[in-house]
C-alpha cells in the first residue's frame, strides 16, 4: 500500500474531489536513482547520476486534477532529493522536496514515495533534484493536459515536442560542488550547453547526436521549453519561424507572436509553431532550432557563453544528402537587457472566462527585499578564493541563509521543537536604504550567515518588491517560490519608488508564474495569496546563488477551517530519516 493513501483520501474528499473522480487518475511512477555512463564532448566519458538510467529523466504525463505518486528509490552513490518545480503541493510540503527544508535527503538504499497534486496547474512543469548540484543530469519535464471533455484555449496542435535546456560538464558535477564549498569561490563553468542533453552541431565530435524534430508543411506543433540549466540564461529562435507563447509555468498567457523569447532557469513555456516554410527542390527544409546564453551582468564573471542547437527538418521524399540547416539572425545579442525586457514585458494571462485570474486588489503584508551577491569573511588560517581573499555569499535583505544539516525545517515547525533550528525574524525590508543600483563601496557588500524565516498567516494577500541591487555584480535574477504561484503584476528598472511605480501595476491580467526573473539594476514586484499551509522554499535559481545564501523560507501557518481544509497534512510514514 502507498504509504501517502490515507492522506490523499482526506485531501479528497476535503477538497470536494469526490464528485469528479470519474475524471481524475491516480498515476504511479517508479525514479530509480543511478549512475550510468554517458559521452559528450569527443569521448568524455563519465558516469552521471540519473533517473531509470535517462538523461534527461523519465516525462510525467498527467491531467488537471490527477495525483500521482513517485516512490523514489536511491540506487545511487549520494543522498538526493527531488522537487516537483512549479506544482503548488496543497497542503502537502512534505512532498516538495528541497534537502533539509522540507525533508532530510534520501539516503543510499533508501526509498520515499512522494505524493503529487494537480490541483490547478495546466501546460509544462518540471521536476528535478534539489540537493547540491545534483540537478545537472537529474530533472526532466511534466506535461500537464486539461481535463477529459475540455481542450486546449488554442487549435490542438498536431504534435509536441519537449525541449529541455541544460548544461554539461567534463568533471564530476560533485567535484564540481565540493569544492566551491570548499573555498568559497565561484563554481567551474560548465563545458557545454545543451537541448535534450546534447550539444548540436557546434559542439566538438557531437554533430551527429545532435536532437532533430520532424514537422510537416502547413501543420502546427507545440514545443514545450524547459530550462533546467544552473547557471545560463537563453535566448531561443527557431531560424525561419516565429514562435507563438500560449503559456508559462503552466499557466495559460495571451497569444503572444515572436520571433524569439527569453527564458531564465526554472522557467517554462509553451510555444506554438507553425511549419509554413515551403520546401522545393530549391529551398531549405532544414532549420537550426538556437539556445544562447544570455547574461548582462559583470563580464569578469565567469560564463558558459556557448551556442546549443537542435535542427527541426521538414519530412521530405528527397533522396539527397541532408543540407546545412538555416541559421537565425533573429537573436538578441548576448548582453542585450532591453531585448530581455521587451520580451517580458509583453506577457499577459489568458484571464478568460474559462481560465480566469484573482489578482489580490488589496495588500495585507508588504515586503520590499533586496538581492544581492556578497562577501563573507574567510575563516582564520584558511585560503578562500572570493573576491580579495574572501568567500563569495549571497543574500535577502543581508540574510544569507544557512541551510540546517541535521532537522529539516518543516519537521522542526510541525513537531514544535524549533531548538534553533530556524528563526522567524526575517525583514520586510534591508537594514539600510540606498542607491541599490548604483556603485557600491565593496565594504558594503559584507553578510553573515542565518536562518531567518518569514511567517505569514493564512490567507494573507502578500506582495513582495524584488530590488535587484548592483553589490560585487549586478544581473537578472530568477527568483523561483515553492508552494505558490504568483502574479507578476510590475517590473522596472532603478530603484524601486513606492509613490510612482506601483501606479503601473497590471492589476487586470498580469502573467501567472512560479519564476520570475528580477532585471539587472532593476525591480520586479510579484503578488499572492498566502492560502497554502506549510513550509515553503523561496530562492534564487542560479545555483551557485542558492549555495551562497540567496535564499530563505517563508511559513504559511494554518487556517481556522473546522474541516481541516486550511492545515497542514500529517507526515507520511516512510517520510527520510535524518
Amino acid at each position: 500500500m502507498v504509504p501517502s493513501l490515507v492522506r490523499l483520501g482526506a485531501f479528497l474528499l476535503l477538497c470536494g474531489f469526490i464528485a469528479n473522480s470519474a475524471l481524475a487518475e491516480t498515476l504511479y511512477h517508479t525514479f530509480v536513482i543511478q549512475e550510468a555512463p554517458y559521452t559528450r564532448l569527443c569521448n568524455n566519458t563519465k558516469n552521471i547520476l540519473t533517473v531509470n538510467g535517462s538523461y534527461p529523466g523519465p516525462t510525467l504525463y498527467a491531467r488537471l486534477g490527477d495525483t500521482i505518486f513517485v516512490k523514489v528509490i536511491n540506487s545511487g552513490n549520494k543522498n538526493i532529493t527531488i522537487h516537483w518545480h512549479g506544482i503548488v503541493q496543497p497542503r502537502d510540503p512534505w512532498s516538495d522536496g528541497p534537502e533539509y527544508i522540507t525533508q532530510c535527503p534520501i539516503k543510499p538504499g533508501g526509498n520515499f514515495t512522494q505524493q503529487i497534486q494537480i490541483s490547478e496547474e495546466e501546460g509544462t512543469l518540471w521536476w528535478h533534484a534539489h540537493s547540491d548540484f545534483d540537478r545537472t543530469t537529474v530533472h526532466g519535464a511534466i506535461v500537464i493536459y486539461p481535463k477529459l471533455n475540455t481542450t486546449y484555449p488554442f487549435p490542438e496542435p498536431q504534435e509536441e515536442f519537449i525541449l529541455i535546456l541544460g548544461e554539461w560538464w567534463n568533471q564530476d558535477v560533485t567535484q564540481v560542488y565540493e569544492t566551491a564549498v570548499l573555498t568559497g569561490g565561484d563554481p567551474a563553468i560548465s563545458d557545454a550547453n545543451t537541448i535534450n542533453g546534447q550539444p548540436g552541431d557546434f559542439a566538438p565530435c557531437s554533430a551527429n547526436d545532435t536532437f532533430k524534430v520532424q514537422v510537416e508543411q502547413g501543420k502546427t506543433y507545440l514545443l514545450r521549453l524547459i530550462n533546467s540549466a544552473m547557471s545560463n540564461e537563453f535566448f531561443f529562435a527557431v531560424a525561419g519561424h516565429n514562435i507563438t507563447v500560449v503559456g508559462s509555468d503552466a499557466s495559460y498567457t495571451k497569444p503572444y507572436v515572436n520571433e524569439y523569447i527569453m527564458i531564465t532557469p526554472g522557467q517554462t513555456y509553451d510555444l506554438l509553431l507553425e511549419a509554413n516554410q515551403f520546401p522545393n527542390s530549391s529551398s531549405p527544409y532544414r532549420y537550426y532550432i538556437v539556445a544562447t546564453p544570455f547574461f548582462d551582468g559583470n563580464v569578469a564573471v565567469s560564463r558558459n557563453p556557448n551556442v546549443t542547437v537542435a535542427i527541426l527538418e521538414y519530412k521530405s521524399n528527397s533522396t539527397m544528402p541532408p543540407i546545412v540547416p538555416v541559421s537565425t539572425s533573429s537573436l538578441p545579442n548576448f548582453d542585450n537587457t532591453s531585448a530581455a525586457a521587451a520580451f517580458t514585458d509583453g506577457l499577459r494571462s489568458l484571464a478568460s472566462s474559462d481560465h480566469p485570474v484573482d489578482v489580490p486588489q488589496t495588500v495585507d503584508e508588504h515586503m520590499f527585499i533586496t538581492i544581492a551577491v556578497n562577501e563573507v569573511e574567510c575563516p582564520v588560517n584558511t585560503t578562500c578564493a572570493g573576491l580579495f581573499g574572501t568567500r563569495f555569499g549571497a543574500s535577502l535583505n543581508n540574510a544569507s541563509f544557512q541551510s540546517p544539516q541535521s532537522v529539516d525545517i518543516l519537521d522542526s515547525y510541525y513537531s514544535s521543537i524549533n531548538s534553533g533550528v530556524y528563526t522567524p525574524n526575517f525583514p520586510n525590508q534591508p537594514p539600510v536604504f540606498f542607491n541599490f543600483t548604483g556603485n557600491i563601496p565593496f565594504n558594503e557588500s559584507f553578510t553573515e550567515k542565518s536562518t531567518k524565516v518569514k511567517v505569514l498567516e493564512y490567507n494573507t494577500s502578500v506582495e513582495i518588491v524584488f530590488q535587484g541591487t548592483n553589490l560585487l555584480t549586478g544581473e537578472n535574477h530568477p527568483m523561483h517560490l515553492h508552494g505558490h504561484s504568483f502574479f507578476v503584476v510590475g517590473r522596472g528598472f532603478g530603484n524601486f519608488d513606492n509613490q510612482t511605480d506601483p501606479l503601473s501595476y497590471n492589476l487586470v491580467d498580469p502573467p501567472y508564474a512560479n519564476t520570475v526573473g528580477v532585471p539587472k539594476n532593476g525591480w520586479t514586484t510579484i503578488r499572492f495569496r498566502a492560502a497554502n499551509p506549510g513550509v515553503w522554499f523561496m530562492h534564487c535559481h542560479f545555483d551557485r546563488h542558492n549555495l551562497w545564501g540567496m535564499d530563505t523560507v517563508l511559513i504559511t501557518k494554518n487556517g481556522n477551517s473546522t474541516d481541516g481544509s486550511a492545515t497542514v497534512l500529517p507526515p507520511p510514514s516512510d517520510k527520510p530519516p535524518c
